[in-house]
Formats: structure tokens, sequence, C-alpha cells
């Protein structure tokens, strides 16, 4: 198959692109390379250094599916300029569907975010509770997910994917989520430092994750829609306490206003033959 990975120089996108090629599938990264890029040369790559409101009609051409990950890609990243994440996010998708649907690719795939929940009272967040944004980046997730489904047809089937908090090493490393940025303190610094602790983490390994985006492309008849994606829901003070027994760290514990604390279900992708293989702790060793 011929496939687009929109960020594919990216935390997540490097190892999809890696995953895809050993496959056997051509894939065209389309990535402005903000963060670099990391992606050996392999005859079944083409890397275009492109933002992706400025593309070409033609790299849609004989495509059969888009996976859509690239964006302004966290809530601190978001706030620093909330038009330019709207425009990338927003319009920005838009732009690509069109052009994809105009080429007559098939099947598109989109990377949105568990947290467009919003903080829930509820143990089992599922797919059917609403969307109570709480930031610029999590309302982006939102819309994007709104505007994707309205094109959505019998020629062009659409799957959003909501991922939990992605962890794990990819050679595009991201030490800004919970996990990695929790293992990275304990090994520079020997202590780990929380605020408050209690929040809830939906958490799901980078692998696992390429991995489910590899089901919807191998199954593009599955329904459309929209499908969780995180299989540990645990405490950033739990997450602590397993990396302090990988890495002998202490523990510090600060008074905290973060009321983030995110659950997620995801019982709808498990019950369409997708197995995680992967977990936290492996992510920590890692």
């Amino acid at each position: 198959m011929k496939i687009i990975v929109t960020g594919g120089c990216g935390y997540t996108g490097t190892i999809l692109t890696q995953e895809l090629i050993k496959l056997g599938h051509h894939v065209i990264v389309i990535d402005t390379q903000w963060f670099g890029n990391y992606l050996k040369k392999n005859k079944k790559l083409n890397i275009i250094k492109k933002d992706i409101r400025s593309l070409d009609d033609k790299i849609f051409d004989k495509v059969d599916t888009v996976v859509h990950l690239a964006n302004i890609a966290n809530d601190p990243s978001a706030i620093l300029n909330p038009d330019l994440s709207w425009d990338i996010n927003v319009l920005g998708t838009k732009k690509i569907v069109e052009q994809a649907i105009k080429k007559k690719v098939k099947h598109f795939i989109f990377a949105s975010s568990g947290s467009v929940y919003g903080v829930k009272k509820e143990k089992k967040v599922t797919e059917e509770l609403s969307c109570v944004p709480i930031s610029v980046y999590n309302k982006t997730k939102m819309i994007a997910e709104r505007v994707i489904l309205s094109f959505n047809s019998p020629t062009f089937k659409t799957h959003i994917i909501r991922p939990a908090t992605v962890c794990g090493y990819s050679p595009r490393m991201r030490l800004d989520v919970s996990v990695n940025m929790l293992t990275f303190q304990a090994l520079k610094y020997k202590k780990i430092t929380l605020f408050g602790g209690k929040q809830i983490r939906p958490n799901i390994h980078i692998l696992d994750l390429s991995r489910i985006f590899i089901h919807f492309i191998k199954k593009p008849n599955l329904p459309s829609g929209f499908y969780n994606a995180g299989f540990e829901n645990i405490s950033i003070l739990d997450i602590s306490k397993m990396i302090q027994k990988v890495t002998n760290c202490r523990i510090k514990i600060k008074a905290s206003n973060d009321p983030r604390s995110y659950r997620l279900d995801s019982s709808k992708i498990l019950s369409k033959g997708f197995k995680p293989k992967k977990n936290v702790n492996i992510a920590v060793k890692e």
C-alpha cells in the first residue's frame, strides 16, 4: 500500500513509519521537521519537508490511506500561539482531507487525543461520553474530529483514534509526557518531583499506538467513528513508584492546583480485535 503519514518525523510518527516500512508499505512522510528527522533512508520511504497547509495535490496521487499525526502537539505549545494552533490543527486538517478526497484517497485515520473528554468523574470514560475539553489543544482536537467526520462517506472511510498519554522510547524522543518525563527526572536528578500525585493518567506504549494505526490500515472496513486507545489508568504517584523500583530514586511531593485527571476505557477497540503487547513498566525500562 501507499500510505501518507503526516508528522511522520515526530515522536509517534517515527515509530509508525518504521513499522509500516517493515511491513512492506511505501510511506510518504510529510513533516516540517521542527524537531529534526531521525528516520533512516529507505527505498520505500519518501520524506517531504513541508507544512501540511501548503501541500501540492499531486502528493496524494494513488495514495491508499492517510494517517494524520501532524499538529501543534501539547497544551503548553498550543497556548504559546492559539491562532496558529487553530490554523494548523483544524484548518490545516480540513485542507488535507479535501485534498485526499479530491485525489480519491479511500481511508483517513486521525490521531486525536483522549484529553478531549476533559475531567470526568466516571471511572469508565467511553466513546459515548460528551467531550468537554479544557484547553486550547483539546478544543482544536475536538473540532478537527468533527470536521473529519463531516466528510465521512462510503467512498471515504474515517477512523478517529483518541490516544492516552504515550510513553516509551523513540529515536525522536519526547520528554514532556508523564512517564517519559518522570523517568528522565529519576535518571538525571535521582529524584522525582510531583505536584499532587493523585491525578490519574491513561497510558499507552508507543509501539501499541503504532500497532493500532496499523490495525485500522489492515481493516479499513471497521465501523467509522471514535476509538479510545489507552490500557492503563494509573496515578502519577503510582507511576513514580514504578520508576522508583527501577531507578532507586527519591520521590518528593508538592502541593498542586492541576485539576487534570483523565481515564479512558478502551473496550471498544479491544472488541474489534486489537490486543496490546506493551505496558508502562516496559516503557520505563526502555
